[in-house]
């Protein structure tokens, strides 16, 4: 890495004493004339020759204002010696001001925002960072609602999401490293993790896979990081990340002993490790009592098992009634219809994703009419028509609800391939096809890797205790070991009980 750092400060154009030749430069390598947003006003500062750097609408007006009229009042006398230290130390009054050596770095810094102040006859330059960006306030995101809790969110603006984070973990270990990736887009990227709770070999694994991002830019944000760090699974539908748009989830996976990744322009935080079950979890569950929660988690479980089994079950036993028991007798279509019921179910599944489609694409006070129109007029008719058997449009509906339960959009997404291959199997080979289906899923799942975390765990491999908390929301007392597939640094949230605490000594 220190022979890394060396070549690339070998590679760099040091600040020349002279100062148009630093601004020809910049001006060449910037455009400044053919871009009307890049700035460069010279000046003069106390008798000494100056140039301001800037990008116009990523500037705070008003700070800088007071910084130029600070400067404007200084006197020749005081600025023609050691004009730069006495600028730097003295007569920049502002927090966040640092230096710059070489003309890579003035470029890179001007063009994330901060402003760039040359002197003639010196070799650095002052980064000044009263940036602004267009921002948006903090509000509850819409797909983690809760009924009692917090109402504010991450935002697409960095330094705001992890000011959210801090505000809930004021611990002075918290680590917020940050990186860049992208050629062209110089995305900035923070690494944030609790120094002495999370496992070292995962958080150095995680960066390094972000140093070693090469790509031009990343204008998707976090969804194409995840795909650049996770390599060999873009056809596997189930996310190995979980992302949130809480602030409380994410300092309470920071707390377990999670690493974030947090991408500028982008509300949705990275979760890493996360297995299948941490994409289950809700913080309506942990904003109720603990035995409300467990009713709530036992809803959802229910809910998620049925959006994926409950339409190639019911198709199984549709088309193979001698293997229902007689207590079972009355499922199946009493009319199939004009279209096979294989058929019928993949049409009902797109349908329900075009009208989802067309939710998010139609103005708001028009959204509420979509869903009438494709509810109401489309599937009754259908059925009055005799296309479609009421069953057909019952159990998706049905379907639909438990996909809308579960609490990770992405996994819910894969739920739904899910489905449609189980039904698929089951269309063309009945009940062996459900069998080798629901193996080939398991397989998938369990050969499923998060940064070298069992997707399936605690269920396979099997941890009964840590089990219980995924089928039972514990009580915050009780609730004091970190997961152990993390390998923390610190196993106890709480004090630990006198015989741990022996051992641990």
């Amino acid at each position: 890495m220190a022979e890394t750092l060396q070549k690339d400060r070998q590679n760099k154009t040091p600040l020349s004493k002279d100062l148009e030749e630093n601004t020809r430069w910049l001006k060449k390598k910037l455009g400044v004339g053919e871009s009307y947003d890049i700035i460069l006003r010279e000046m003069n500062i106390g008798g000494v020759k100056a140039a301001l750097l800037f990008v116009d609408g990523l500037t705070n007006d008003q700070i800088f204002t007071r910084i130029l009229d600070h400067m404007a009042d200084l006197e020749r006398e005081g600025m023609t010696i050691n004009t730069f230290r006495k600028l730097f130390y003295r007569h920049v009054p502002y927090t966040e001001v640092s230096q710059a050596d070489n003309l890579e770095d003035v470029v890179e810094k001007v063009l994330s925002g901060p402003q760039a102040l040359l002197i003639d006859g010196e070799e650095k330059a002052i980064i000044i960072d009263a940036r602004i960006y267009p921002v948006r306030q903090p509000e509850e995101p819409d797909l983690e609602r809760v009924v009692r809790g917090s109402r504010d969110g991450f935002t697409e603006t960095l330094v705001f999401n992890t000011a959210l984070i801090r505000r809930r973990v004021r611990d002075p270990r918290l680590r917020m490293e940050i990186l860049q990736a992208g050629t062209r887009s110089k995305t900035d990227i923070v690494i944030c993790f609790l120094q002495d709770v999370a496992n070292a070999d995962l958080v150095d694994s995680i960066k390094e896979k972000i140093k070693h991002i090469e790509i031009d830019g990343l204008p998707m944000a976090e969804k194409a990081v995840e795909e650049l760090i996770t390599p060999g699974s873009y056809w596997n539908p189930f996310p190995r990340v979980r992302y949130t748009e809480r602030p409380d989830v994410a300092a309470m996976h920071l707390l377990e002993g999670h690493v974030l990744v947090l991408v500028d322009t982008s509300p949705s935080v990275m979760i890493a490790p996360a297995t299948y079950f941490h994409h289950l979890q809700h913080a309506e569950e942990y904003r109720q009592s603990p035995a409300v929660g467990v009713w709530l988690r036992a809803v959802r479980f229910v809910g998620v098992a049925i959006s994926i089994f409950l339409l190639p079950l019911w198709l199984l036993a549709a088309m193979h009634p001698e293997l229902l028991p007689p207590a079972l007798s009355f499922i199946g279509p009493k009319k199939i219809g004009a279209i096979p019921l294989i058929i019928q179910f993949i049409i009902a599944e797109f349908a329900v994703d075009m009208v989802r489609l067309a939710t998010i694409h139609t103005p708001t006070s028009l959204s509420t009419a979509i869903s009438l129109i494709a509810a109401l007029l489309i599937g009754d008719i259908a059925i009055s028509v005799g296309l479609f058997a009421p069953e057909v449009i019952l159990y998706t509906t049905v379907a639909a609800l438990g996909t809308f339960l579960t609490p990770s959009y992405e996994l819910s997404l894969a739920n739904r391939l899910v489905r449609l291959f189980l039904l698929a199997a089951v269309a063309l080979l009945g009940l062996p096809g459900f069998i080798i289906g629901l193996l080939a899923t398991l397989a998938i799942l369990v050969a499923t890797r998060s940064f070298g975390v069992p997707y399936m765990w605690p269920l396979i491999p099997f941890n009964w205790n840590a089990m219980k908390k995924v089928l039972v929301r514990s009580p915050v007392p009780i609730d004091n070991i970190r997961p152990s597939i993390l390998h923390p640094r610190d196993k106890y949230r709480q004090s630990a009980p006198e015989p741990a605490r022996k051992r641990r000594e």
